[in-house]
């Protein structure tokens, strides 16, 4: 008959340290309960004065855990205003809007350096605070988990009845038996084992310290990569035509955006052409004009020399090439027109992109300017082109389009002629017209302004033989973004590595378990098992259960001694009265009356 009492009530006598010593109970565990985690212990003495004392104690607080935490939880705070503030690293047109329409805002966030947040004096401080904090916690308990890794599991306490877990029974198996059993059981749970005396010791649970270094080690990686793809990124921009390409050169960017360290010569030599864009919508239902098809096929090649390949870009699956990523943003549709002047030469001939203005039905503003220009004297003069695209036009909806696809494609023009203003070296943008020094033309009245709505095929010609447009059909363009960030694929790696260790260092316990045998008083073997924990752990109770339940299959409890049954008083008269009677002599009248 077997008797298994498991003790957690001792846990909790383990009360917290009297000042200035540990516990009885700490005393009397001894080394059994030391060594749990690999945290620095708690100093509380004084630093000497002096510089060199004072330097001690700065970096101690600095590489505390307790700071690390609070310097990673301001480094998350301080990237909000990051978020809410436009920075200047992202879009300056933003910021300048901003400025413009914050005037008494505006000198306070630039001494507070909000417009660029991530390059300003205070997050680099954070930044590097926690880096070095990071860095000088983690080496110490690195070097105390290793040399803990090649220690051994320290030997029993005294008195196994104060550990938290506790449970006991006797066997009838050899000592010996006992403890071969016990090693054999934990080795088979992968327990670190190490016999001492007339006990096992076994410990479990390293990969909890693993994890928590893990995951500290992680922040580093994310924080080193999050600072390489900050000083070494490179992200553009580029629009292009069907039968247009593109090569990754500045020159090739309509806007480009670099780290501090980029270096022009860093660019790899890689490109791509736009082979045919591909849109289809739904046209109608709640989702009418959403895109149901949206792709750009591609012809790309990597090096100077590369192979050329064909393949798809579309939106979330972009083109990865040479460590960089193409995404496709947008699309639009570029009229193809051949403009002569009055001499009848062509002066242009392509596509024109527009200006999309109306992100639903892709209606675009349109502009086009020649500044090589004669009329029909051969004079020279500038000449500009101002009007709108609409893919699907409905004369009675007015000068919009009313759905994306190109159902009826029209442009709408009317020309200027004059000073473009291109002369003076000032740079312009190709989507706007400066009419300032210029003139629209009139009809035949000399009054009406001269305007014209054009379908494929259809020609404009000019009042008084100025010139023709002709409109000769539509091509498509996509915008693209180039991206490259060194640090992307460093901070996925430490994202999940994080993870792991966080998860091993909340899931994982490290716990101790003894199992001592010792031959008893009445010769049989008394067994006793004992675990300790690191923290709380609820399931140590249950995992010493099991243990000593797989353990009573080697050495099973042994049968308790039945007791003596009491003598009945009646036979034991009896018994004595025969036994008087027999012992009597008949001829003594003494003994016969005894009897």
């Amino acid at each position: 008959m077997s008797t298994t009492d498991t003790d957690t009530a001792a846990g909790k006598e383990a009360g917290t340290p009297p000042e200035g010593g540990a516990t009885a109970e700490e005393r009397e565990l001894g080394a059994a309960g030391s060594q749990l985690s690999t945290a620095p212990a708690e100093e509380i003495n004084v630093p000497s004065l002096g510089p060199l004392g004072w330097a001690r104690w700065f970096w101690r607080q600095l590489t505390s855990m307790r700071v690390a935490l609070l310097l990673l939880l301001l480094l998350t705070l301080a990237t909000i205003p990051g978020s809410l503030v436009p920075q200047t690293s992202i879009d300056q047109l933003k910021v300048q809007d901003f400025q413009k329409r914050h005037p008494t805002l505006t000198p306070i966030y630039e001494k507070l350096q909000l417009f660029h947040v991530y390059s300003s004096v205070w997050f680099s401080a954070i930044y590097l605070l926690l880096f070095i904090s990071l860095i000088g916690c983690i080496v110490p308990r690195t070097w105390q988990f290793i040399g803990q890794l090649r220690g051994r599991p320290p030997a029993a306490p005294r008195r196994l009845t104060r550990l938290p877990a506790y449970t006991t029974w006797r066997s009838e198996a050899e000592p010996e038996q006992v403890l071969a059993a016990a090693r054999k059981i934990m080795k088979g749970r992968r327990f670190r084992i190490e016999t001492s005396g007339d006990a096992v010791a076994a410990e479990k649970g390293y990969l909890r310290e693993v994890g928590n270094l893990l995951f500290h080690t992680a922040l580093i990686v994310l924080l080193v990569s999050f600072a390489a793809g900050q000083l070494w990124k490179t992200e553009g921009s580029s629009l292009i035509t069907e039968g247009g390409g593109f090569s990754n050169s500045l020159t090739q960017y309509d806007d480009i955006k670099t780290g501090q360290l980029f270096n022009s010569d860093d660019l790899a030599p890689f490109g791509f052409q736009l082979d045919r864009f591909t849109a289809t919508y739904e046209r109608s239902g709640p989702q009418m004009r959403t895109p149901r098809t949206f792709r750009a096929d591609v012809s790309y090649w990597d090096g100077a020399d590369g192979a050329s390949h064909k393949t798809s870009i579309k939106v979330n699956e972009p083109l990865e090439i040479a460590g960089y990523k193409v995404f496709l943003l947008n699309h639009g549709y570029s009229p193809v027109v051949t403009i002569r002047d009055g001499k009848g030469d062509v002066v242009h001939q392509g596509p024109v992109v527009g200006l999309p203005i109306d992100g639903a039905n892709l209606t675009e503003s349109m502009v086009i300017k020649v500044p090589d220009y004669r009329d029909k004297n051969g004079k020279k003069d500038q000449i500009g082109f101002q009007g709108q695209f609409l893919p699907t036009w409905v004369r009675s909806k007015g000068m919009f389009s009313v759905f994306p696809a190109l159902d009826n494609p029209t442009l709408v023009l009317t020309a200027y002629h004059g000073s473009l203003g291109v002369d003076g070296g000032t740079p312009q943008s190709v989507y706007q017209l400066d009419k300032s020094r210029m003139k629209q033309f009139l009809e035949s009245d000399g009054k009406t302004k001269f305007a014209r709505a054009l379908k494929v095929g259809d020609t404009m010609k000019l009042p008084n033989g100025a010139g023709t447009l002709s409109f000769d059909g539509v091509k498509e363009w996509a915008s693209f973004q180039i991206s490259h960030k060194p640090g992307d694929q460093g901070a996925l790696i430490g994202a999940v590595a994080a993870l792991v260790g966080l998860a091993a260092s909340l899931f994982i316990q490290r716990r101790r378990v003894w199992v001592r045998a010792v031959r008893g008083d009445d010769g049989t073997t008394v067994v006793e098992m004992a675990g300790l924990g690191r923290s709380e752990y609820a399931k140590l109770p249950e995992e010493l259960a099991d243990l000593a339940v797989r353990l009573q299959t080697d050495a099973p409890p042994a049968p308790e001694a039945e007791p003596d049954p009491e003598p009945d008083r009646n036979s034991t008269e009896d018994s004595a009265s025969e036994s008087a009677s027999d012992t009597a002599d008949p001829a003594d009248p003494a003994e016969g009356a005894r009897a």
